[in-house]
């Protein structure tokens, strides 16, 4: 197996299994995508991008559809939440007492993701934080 953590691959979904989506690594390799690291529907059949997670004893391969790394998964999502700010006139009404549901549905990722990434963007000074939700700072 010439393949290491990290790598990014084809996949295409075979079937839906309890625990996730049993996949073909790059047309070769078994792997599977977990249920609860999916922020968006997929369907036996697709073709997506992925990247390796882990290599297992058994040499099944456990692949996320995000890149791993933290560093790289933070700068995407804080990316993600400017677009949706600039997008709605830069207020989303999401915040750290919102719901994990309320914040898949709007932004696509974990509540956690967003924390972090919300974390991020107020300590660039591009956000601020209210009860009510976030605001872009606008530069002139």
């Amino acid at each position: 197996m010439d393949l290491k953590v990290g790598d990014k691959v084809d996949l295409l979904v075979v079937r839906n299994t309890g625990i996730g989506f049993t996949v073909l690594v790059n047309e070769e390799f078994e792997g599977l995508l977990y249920k609860n690291e999916l922020y968006q529907k997929i369907e036996e059949g697709q073709k997506l991008v992925g990247y390796l997670k882990k290599i297992r004893e058994d040499e099944k391969l456990d692949v996320s559809l995000q890149p791993v790394g933290f560093k790289n998964v933070i700068v995407k999502n804080e990316i993600a939440i400017l677009k949706a700010l600039k997008k709605e006139g830069g207020f989303i009404g999401l915040h750290d007492k919102s719901s994990p549901d309320d914040i898949k549905y709007q932004l696509g990722m974990s509540k956690k993701a967003f924390k972090n990434a919300v974390g991020g963007l107020f300590r660039q000074k591009l956000i601020t934080i209210s009860e009510e939700g976030i605001s872009l700072i606008y530069v002139e």
